[in-house]
C-alpha cells in the first residue's frame, strides 16, 4: 500500500512540473524550464520503476493513470495562480468614459483610447496591454464603471516598447 502511495505523489509532483515546464517553454522561459525538465525526468524515471517493478499491479498503473490526470489539474491551478506573463485587455464601450479612462492610468494601467464608428453612433476602444496577474482587478475596475463593455483579453506572443516597458525599467 505504501508503494501505491508513493506512486500517487510522485505523480503529483511530476506532472504539475510537467505542466509547468510545458508553459515556461512557451513563454519562452527556457533555462527555468529546462532546470524543472530535469527534476521532472528524475520523479518519472524513479516513480515509472515502481510501476514496472515486482509483479505490475493493475492497480498500480491505474494509480499511476489517475495520478497524472489530477497533476494536470494541479499543475493548471499552479500556473494560473502564478500568471506568468502579460495579456492585452481590449474593452468597447459605447461612451467615453473619462472617469474610467483616469481611474485604469491612476491605477498604473496603460491606456490607448481609439474612437470608431459604430452602427448607431461611434463606439470606443481602449487596448491595455498588463501583467497576467493583473487580469481580475483590471476587468473588475473596467465592470464597476462600464457594466456593459465588450472585454477581450488574450495573451501576446511578444511585444517591444511602450508605457508598460518604460514603467518597469524605472521601477527597477
Amino acid at each position: 500500500m505504501k508503494e501505491i502511495l508513493l506512486i500517487l505523489l510522485l505523480q503529483l509532483a511530476y506532472v504539475p512540473l510537467l505542466t509547468l515546464r510545458t508553459i515556461f517553454l512557451v513563454k519562452n522561459i527556457t533555462v527555468l524550464a529546462s532546470i524543472m525538465g530535469v527534476f521532472e525526468m528524475l520523479i518519472y524515471v524513479f516513480g515509472l520503476s515502481l510501476v514496472f517493478s515486482g509483479d505490475q499491479s493493475i492497480l498500480a498503473m491505474v494509480v499511476y493513470a489517475v495520478g497524472f490526470g489530477i497533476g494536470i489539474v494541479f499543475g493548471t491551478k499552479i500556473e494560473q495562480k502564478l500568471a506568468i506573463g502579460y495579456i492585452n485587455v481590449t474593452v468597447n464601450t459605447q461612451h467615453k468614459n473619462k472617469e474610467l479612462i483616469d481611474t485604469l492610468r491612476i491605477n498604473g494601467f496603460g491606456v490607448t483610447l481609439y474612437v470608431g464608428e459604430g452602427r448607431d453612433s461611434n463606439r470606443y476602444r481602449m487596448e491595455i496591454l498588463t501583467k497576467r496577474n493583473r487580469e481580475d482587478e483590471l476587468i473588475s475596475t473596467v465592470e464597476k464603471f462600464e457594466p456593459k463593455a465588450f472585454i477581450i483579453s488574450y495573451e501576446p506572443r511578444r511585444f517591444k516598447g511602450g508605457f508598460l516597458l518604460d514603467r518597469m525599467k524605472k521601477h527597477s
